[in-house]
């Protein structure tokens, strides 16, 4: 088969890339789960699929006592009721448009399958081109999650207000290196009852700030130190966790359960497809909404003000 059969097969299965533009639910479930996957937070944290653009998350919980002492044949004195809220998520249109040129899909269509149906898991172009655009629009969408700020000049930061600006209700100024001292800061501004399961608890900073605590471990004259030296197991301080997160600046962090934090996605996402015959490229547009919240602000401790990293 000549490369000129080759485009023209190719220019036929992206054309069937989606109904109408709109992913089938095996695709979806696909580019949902290929998106989640690539980045720290996002694949750690709560992923909601949204039906519209609005959605409310019910909570319930107890906040004080619930037990009194009992008197036999006596009915308790007090009832207590739940406390009852809810989170609102509002997502955000976001778009992407991606330029395959007819040379490299000659190139690289020449070396594997072409038209293979997404759900047989055998690979071809659906899947390579939804896989490629999920894992780039992961890291994307992973910044929008960390440095959101509706106040920002960047158009596309300015979308969303994200996880760093939501959480203002514990703030610890470091003003220094992130160490055990930072932790203990973070621990004791953290509000008690949060406290409980610290093993599900993650401090995420930059990659900068991890490998800086890594190399005050690394420095002891221990196994632990050997450990720190050599290997790359997750670190431990006070009983959580520390993530490196690839987009979280050097001068932030946060301390909170990783299900505290939601991530929003409209399952009607668009991906459409055009053809520039004189530049000799296929077109590929990708549009979603998004949207992120924090389930509980008080449940998250914000470091700022870290020093010694990028």
């Amino acid at each position: 088969m000549g490369n000129a059969e080759l485009l023209k097969k190719a220019d036929m299965v992206l054309s069937d890339l989606a109904s109408s533009g709109k992913l089938n639910p095996e695709q979806t479930d696909q580019f949902i789960r290929t998106l989640i996957d690539q980045p720290t937070i996002l694949s750690e944290c709560r992923t909601v699929a949204m039906t519209s653009p609005e959605m409310k998350l019910n909570k319930i919980g107890f906040g004080s006592r619930i037990l009194q002492a009992a008197v036999e044949d006596t009915a308790p004195t007090s009832t207590v009721k739940p406390d009852l809220g809810n989170v609102q998520v509002n997502t955000s249109e976001v778009i992407a448009q991606i330029r395959l040129t007819y040379d490299v899909l000659e190139d690289n269509i020449e070396r594997g399958n072409i038209n293979v149906p997404m759900q047989t898991g055998a690979g071809g172009l659906h899947q390579t081109i939804v896989d490629l655009i999920a894992e780039r629009a992961a890291l994307d969408l992973e910044e929008l999650a960390i440095k959101g700020d509706t106040t920002s000049g960047d158009s596309y930061l300015a979308l969303q207000n994200g996880f760093l600006v939501q959480s203002n209700a514990n703030v610890v100024n470091v003003a220094g290196a992130f160490d055990k001292n930072a932790v203990k800061a973070a621990l004791k501004t953290m509000p008690t009852r949060y406290l409980r399961n610290r093993g599900a608890l993650k401090h995420y900073v930059s990659v900068d700030n991890e490998t800086e605590l890594r190399d005050q471990y690394a420095s002891r004259n221990t196994p632990l130190g050997d450990v720190n030296l050599q290997a790359s197991q997750p670190l431990r301080v006070f009983g959580s966790d520390v993530e490196p997160v690839a987009l979280m600046p050097g001068t932030s962090g946060l301390f909170t359960d990783p299900m505290n934090l939601i991530f929003g996605i409209q399952r009607n996402i668009m991906i459409e497809y055009d053809k520039d015959i004189i530049g000799r490229a296929f077109i590929i547009v990708l549009t979603a909404r998004v949207g992120f919240a924090v389930e509980e602000v008080n449940a998250v401790v914000k470091y700022t003000g870290l020093v010694g990293s990028r």
